[in-house]
């Protein structure tokens, strides 16, 4: 095979512009189209980044069919238009590298991760923070026992937006504390429960500023409809879309992990942490100086009283990187070696919509408790 592979990137937004730059700089990829329904994105990144003439730019994505040689497409557009971009992009005999979530339906996802393995392509999903330096380190922290018995983890993701129109915040942002505790620990959550509420888009009245509406309210209200009547069957949530969403993951050993998550904060955080009997990992990723750190300290009783002993502060090194990067690299290898990705293949991203989905199934329940089994289709990922 060629060391040298054409790329198209699709949707050249927020996130997608920083897949071409990563693209564009990368020694065995040669850009030959950008695919954005906007017009004016695509003069803007021809000017970004001086893009040849022979790059094709195109509204319209079946134009790809046009360019001769090329290889694989990296899709970065709303998770909706996922699974139908996907699905023809494979038909077509293009490898992926699809923006996270793969689809918002486990069932769609497992079709496309089918059909990938049909037609011998790689399709990968970009769940970047599985490539960061600090969760690399993070996972050899937890699995060489260095924290003791490992006892809960925590998670906290807020920010003042962006606020999505397409998915909810739990679909938005708890995909990377999962990926991060899932790899951590090396097994996935055999029980969920949400629970979260919709302030600014509720249910048939997206984009209004409404009363609070609690999506852990009655049947009357998660069965509530919008102006003319009719349930809003474009949101993953009855209700609406949640602006705040409080997780509980349980584990087979028994280990729990809570999350919360808001879109609406203006307390910016990105923090995940493992508390064990001999200390704890904390990555916070707002820290710059200090972004992953490790916390010895337990207790020592003498009688009836715990006394703290053994603390100290060790700021753990990381490898030098941009963690995107790392993902377009990893594709990039797996295309040319046609090796399936351990790290962040479709089966990976299956397994992170299948939670997803049992989260979004408590949600609207209530909070009730939803049992994940082996049984859904989903390959068994290792982990370690």
């Amino acid at each position: 095979m060629t060391n040298q592979i054409k790329i198209a990137v699709i949707g050249v937004g927020r996130w997608g512009v920083h897949l071409l730059r990563n693209f564009l700089a990368h020694p065995q990829v040669d850009v030959v189209a950008v695919v954005d329904p906007h017009p004016e994105r695509l003069a803007a990144i021809k000017q970004q980044f001086k893009l040849d003439d022979t790059v094709v730019l195109t509204t319209q994505w079946q134009d790809l069919k046009k360019v001769a040689g090329l290889t694989g497409v990296a899709i970065a557009t709303p998770a909706t238009t996922h699974y139908a971009l996907i699905k023809d992009a494979l038909h077509q005999g293009y490898h992926v590298l699809a923006e996270k979530p793969l689809t918002l339906n486990p069932a769609e996802c497992r079709e496309l991760c089918h059909l990938a393995e049909q037609h011998h392509l790689i399709l990968m999903v970009d769940h970047t923070y599985l490539f960061h330096p600090a969760v690399e380190r993070g996972k050899t922290v937890v699995q060489a026992g260095k924290l003791g018995n490992l006892r809960y983890g925590y998670a906290t993701r807020t920010h003042l937006g962006p606020v999505r129109q397409d998915v909810d915040a739990l679909w938005d942002l708890a995909i990377h504390d999962i990926a991060i505790f899932n790899a951590w620990l090396g097994q996935t959550p055999v029980k969920v429960q949400a629970t979260g509420t919709v302030w600014l888009q509720g249910a048939g009245e997206q984009g209004s500023i409404l009363r609070l509406r609690s999506v852990t309210g009655g049947a009357e209200e998660r069965g509530s409809r919008g102006a003319e009547g009719k349930k809003d069957t474009n949101s993953p949530l009855p209700q609406g879309l949640a602006d705040l969403v409080w997780l509980t993951l349980t584990y087979p050993d028994g280990f729990q992990a809570y999350i919360h998550l808001c879109w609406l904060n203006p307390d910016k955080q990105r923090r995940v942490g493992i508390v064990g009997s001999l200390g704890s990992l904390i990555f916070d990723e707002m820290s710059q100086s200090s972004p992953l750190t490790l916390l010895h300290g337990e207790f020592q009783q003498q009688g009836n009283q715990f006394l703290p002993v053994n603390q100290k502060q060790v700021v753990l090194e990381l490898e030098p990187g941009e963690p995107l990067g790392r993902v377009c690299s990893c594709f990039i290898v797996s295309v040319l070696n046609n090796t399936l990705s351990e790290i962040s293949s479709g089966w990976v991203g299956t397994e992170l919509v299948e939670i997803l989905a049992a989260l979004t199934e408590s949600l609207q329940q209530g909070g009730q408790p939803v049992f994940l089994n082996d049984n859904q289709g989903v390959k068994v990922t290792n982990y370690r």
